[in-house]
């Protein structure tokens, strides 16, 4: 099988966010795998050892995507592509994620794509969905449990506190998400491995196309972090009393009754 992964660079999650000027400070920042994306790159591992076929991991950025590329490859997968970027679309936006990837896989022998159910940096979930729709393959999000029989895909996906059973068939772009598996740490043998695997680096001339065919559709104004929240009140005395306060709180200073 040809099992691809979608993999994003995203802040640590431990990180103490910074806005300046409206924008994001990563001058300082330390970045790692997008954690939903681990949860893809295992389960790619887990299918290609029980099914047989290699497994390359994906991601658009620059030369700091490296690291995070070699982290998969270190984790097991046998294949890392960056396309890279550079600063030419700094200012992408879903579309143009997957519009390149679009043309990534054009003409390409496909039988799943995984992919993280969101990122943790922008929270969409949106890249997934729309590469399926352009590849025109079926996808499905949110999966807790895959099976793969020949041709046939067995699938269990979180719906509103109760499981919903799919089976559809390949090729196949599914998102995951907390719960499908446990990412396995990259091992030191695994480590020295993949330094000497595979890491294609591609540009937007290589896939044939120009900064105007994947032009954000998108544009974003301003980043700012939610106001600091106020310390909380312990009201003390009797119940009736504390009632009494409470309800006098929420109508004078809160002002929601």
């Amino acid at each position: 099988m040809n099992i691809y992964v979608l993999l994003k660079k995203t802040f640590d999650t431990e990180e103490k966010i910074s806005i300046v000027n409206g924008q994001i400070d990563d001058d300082s920042a330390e970045f790692i795998i997008n954690p939903y994306d681990e949860y893809a790159v295992e389960e790619a591992i887990r299918q290609r050892d029980a099914n047989g076929g290699k497994v390359t991991v994906i991601t658009i950025g620059n030369e700091d995507s490296e690291k995070q590329l070699r982290t998969a490859l270190a984790m097991g997968a046998d294949k890392a592509v960056l396309i890279n970027i550079e600063e030419d679309l700094e200012d992408g936006d879903q579309y143009t994620t997957a519009k390149i990837l679009e043309a990534f896989f054009d003409g390409r022998d496909v039988d799943l794509i995984f992919a993280g159910n969101v990122a943790i940096d922008e929270a969409s979930g949106q890249v997934g969905p729309r590469v399926a729709d352009l590849l025109g393959i079926p996808y499905v999000t949110t999966i807790t449990s895959i099976t793969i029989d020949g041709t046939k895909v067995t699938i269990e996906k979180d719906v509103e506190g109760d499981v919903e059973v799919i089976e559809t068939t390949m090729p196949l772009l599914v998102t995951c998400q907390q719960g499908l598996n446990d990412p396995r740490y990259p091992s030191l043998p695994g480590i020295m491995k993949a330094k000497k695997k595979p890491l294609e680096e591609l540009e937007l001339d290589d896939l044939d196309l120009e900064e105007a065919d994947v032009e954000a559709k998108t544009k974003t104004i301003e980043i700012f972090l939610p106001p600091a929240k106020a310390a909380g009140r312990v009201l003390v005395g009797d119940v009736t009393d504390q009632v009494k306060e409470l309800v006098g709180l929420l109508k004078n200073e809160a002002k929601v009754i």
